[in-house]
Order: structure tokens, then sequence, then C-alpha cells
């Protein structure tokens, strides 16, 4: 079964950004091209240069196994998520996200 990246991007991309609830635009602004090219990277198959597709995995929080091997079965988790988050917090967000996760674990039932 052969596989191209372009193939799998496009989809993986445009699912990534409407569950983040940004609009084309709005990543556009984000990665620094335009919102033209992101159209065509997600409906045309058009094929990013190395630097961008890291910036959009990065920004869009993508597991790269979902575009490099998409046959691979995923165990994407709300908790692996929520660790790709964690990692694009500041250093106060992420005082105040454990203070809270510490005070809801703490909580008797």
């Amino acid at each position: 079964m052969e596989h191209n990246v372009k193939d799998t991007l496009g989809l993986t991309m445009k699912q990534a950004r409407q569950k983040m609830g940004i609009t084309q635009a709005q990543l556009a602004k984000r990665l620094n091209v335009s919102e033209r090219y992101i159209t065509l990277i997600e409906n045309s198959h058009k094929k990013p240069k190395y630097h961008l597709l890291f910036k959009i995995i990065r920004e869009l929080s993508i597991k790269p196994d979902s575009i490099f091997y998409p046959e691979k079965p995923s165990k994407d988790s709300q908790i692996e998520d929520i660790i790709r988050m964690l990692y694009r917090c500041d250093d106060h967000s992420l005082s105040i996200i454990r203070a809270t996760v510490k005070a809801e674990t703490e909580v008797e039932v």
C-alpha cells in the first residue's frame, strides 16, 4: 500500500483546525502564510515545504503519525490531547492548570 503525505495532510489538517475552532484565515495568520495557501493544502493537496509542515503539525497539535502513517491504528485520547496542549502553555498557565487538577483530584467522592 503506497502512501503519500499530501493525500493525508489536507484532511488531517482541516479536521484538526476545525476541532480547535479556528478558521483558515486565523491559521494562515498564525503560520504567516496566505489563507489561499491554507485552502490549497486542505483541498487541493498542495504539499508544503518542511518548515511549514513542521509549523502546521505544532500549531494544530497534530500527531505526525496521523500524517506519515495513517494506516497505523490511533490511540488518540483526551489525555493525549491535553498533554499536547500543555506543551504550548507558559509557566503561569501551567501553575494554574496544576493547581486546578490538584484541587480536583483531592475532592472526596
